[in-house]
């Protein structure tokens, strides 16, 4: 008859896979810590070039100045073209210190670009982009350990950081001043939150099973805890949304990922009712940590606004009575609800041409990158040395990721569909939370560098192939051989893209023929 231990061990082997020796702990941390230090390296490198406010920088550059200065988002005098040349030059008397400005995202995105220009100064571009960079950089080491932590290879671990690294997309955002890639980075911390939930979980679920006796039924399935790394997840949630409102999605996906999750693992178990406990026992739980903290996160990021009476409808409350049965609501409360709903409007009636909108279809082959930054320059000009060069930010994605990515999504829903592949159907978990919700509003005006928020999964859904390419570990000699092989020539392919674009995703003075040469579809210029 099997020991307690026996049971324990493989039925945490069941829920967990093969334990991991101290070896492979250390590797699965330094190899992808390796990487984001030389991917954080090339992030900082001249970070603060050019000296000039790029594409939306115009907005969040000059509001995370307003957010030190007055707690929340004052409007500024003239419009942009007015206000941007005397604000590079170091002249922050910009504000219109009387109004509040109807800004139409939460605060915590211009909260955290207000950090970098609080360590360096206003007038620094360099601060200007400094806390974006750093996510940025710490976002490659956080895709590397949630890859090895959902496919149990340290190589894979490493690669999906050298992906993240070297993917053109990212390297943009980590080098620009802008909201989005704040949104990738909670979206993707509470996505590693869950996923460290889930390993805990079923850790505590191995070991209370294993000591209930043998021949005993199990009905609803132990108690899990109070589940701190959900509470986690529910605060990146927040941060997420209060970036951006696209990060509500992430709440909706999640939330439900976590209580299948949970239902995957108490089936795993031998729990009788895993169903009905998933629903009636484990999703009430979820739902108040995961719903609950991200909404106090969420109001709670708005603290600027409570605390000054110049928000823009901070007062609104105070000029307009509260409908019949309403009166409990605190005005503070109203007046954010009013403001929401205005913004709610904006969004709904933002339809604009723009020469750079794009079709949610057309995301993940790149089929039209938004351009950050272009100046045409002559001969004399900043080294040109030719009739007309060209100095440009280009957010272009690196093909060879986001092209396999495409095609790989194909392959994610086979593993998970046909072979119930938990990690496939993770991955997609994210492509519903980042992606899918943008085709629901195809009639408004969006662009291509939205994708920058479900960026994470395209490179998981790389490595996904990429692992399948490798082959299993017990595969033939010669069929790892040959895995290593292709797998070795596509990072070295994707290295050699990066480096080819590096000239349009650094604001590289080059000849113009050079800059049409990397246009390779006609739709990118």
């Amino acid at each position: 008859m099997p020991s307690l231990t026996d049971e324990r061990a493989a039925l945490r082997r069941r829920l967990l896979g093969r334990p991991r020796t101290a070896q492979e702990k250390l590797w699965a941390w330094l190899g992808p810590a390796i990487v984001t230090v030389i991917g954080g390296f090339l992030r900082f490198w001249q970070l603060g070039r050019p000296h000039q406010l790029v594409f939306d920088e115009t907005y969040y550059v000059k509001q995370g100045v307003s957010m030190l200065e007055y707690g929340v988002e004052m409007r500024w005098k003239g419009e942009g073209e007015k206000v941007d040349p005397s604000f590079t030059r170091g002249t922050l008397e910009v504000f219109k210190t009387t109004e509040g400005d109807m800004v139409v995202h939460p605060p915590v995105g211009k909260w955290i670009i207000a950090a970098g220009e609080w360590l360096f100064g206003p007038t620094s571009s360099y601060g200007w982009r400094f806390s974006v960079a750093l996510l940025g950089t710490v976002s490659i080491l956080m895709v590397g350990r949630i890859a090895r932590r959902m496919f149990g290879s340290t190589l894979l671990g490493c690669i999906a950081a050298f992906l993240t690294a070297f993917e053109g997309h990212h390297f943009v955002h980590s080098r620009t001043g802008l909201l989005d890639l704040v949104v990738m980075f909670f979206g993707l911390a509470a996505f590693g939150a869950l996923l460290l939930d889930r390993d805990a979980s079923r850790a505590i679920l191995a070991r209370k099973v294993a000591e209930i006796p043998t021949g005993t039924r199990l009905q609803w399935g132990p108690w899990l805890g109070l589940r701190p790394w959900r509470w986690v997840a529910a605060v990146s949630i927040g941060l997420c949304a209060g970036t951006k409102w696209s990060g509500f999605y992430y709440l909706v996906v999640f939330g439900l990922l976590t209580v299948l999750w949970d239902m995957g693992a108490h089936r795993a178990a031998g729990v009788r009712n895993w169903l009905r406990a998933g629903l009636i026992k484990d999703a009430p739980q979820a739902a108040v940590t995961i719903v609950g903290g991200t909404l106090v996160t969420y109001v709670a990021s708005f603290a600027g606004w409570f605390a000054t009476d110049r928000g823009y409808d901070r007062q609104w409350a105070w000029t307009n009575p509260a409908p019949a049965g309403w009166g409990w609501v605190p005005g503070p409360l109203r007046s954010l609800w009013q403001y929401h709903k205005e913004i709610l409007d904006f969004h709904n009636h933002l339809t604009s041409p723009h020469q750079y909108q794009s079709n949610p279809w057309a995301w993940l082959v790149q089929a039209r990158p938004t351009s950050f930054f272009y100046e045409t320059k002559t001969t004399g000009q900043e080294g040109c040395t030719v009739e007309k060069c060209s100095k440009a930010i280009s957010s272009l994605g690196t093909i060879s990721i986001w092209w396999v990515a495409a095609a790989g999504i194909v392959v994610l829903l086979w593993y998970w569909v046909g072979r119930r592949d938990w990690r496939a159907g993770a991955i997609l978990a994210g492509y519903a939370g980042g992606y899918l919700p943008w085709f629901l509003i195809q009639h408004r005006t969006i662009y291509q560098f939205y994708s920058i928020a479900f960026q994470p999964f395209v490179v998981l859904t790389v490595v996904f192939v990429l692992g399948l390419v490798l082959g299993p570990k017990d595969a033939s000699e010669t069929r790892r051989h040959v895995g290593i092989v292709l797998v070795g020539a596509y990072c070295l392919a994707t290295l050699m893209l990066f480096a080819f674009y590096w000239p349009i995703y650094t604001a590289q003075v080059i000849p113009y023929d050079h800059w049409r040469y990397r246009m390779w579809l006609p739709s990118w210029v």
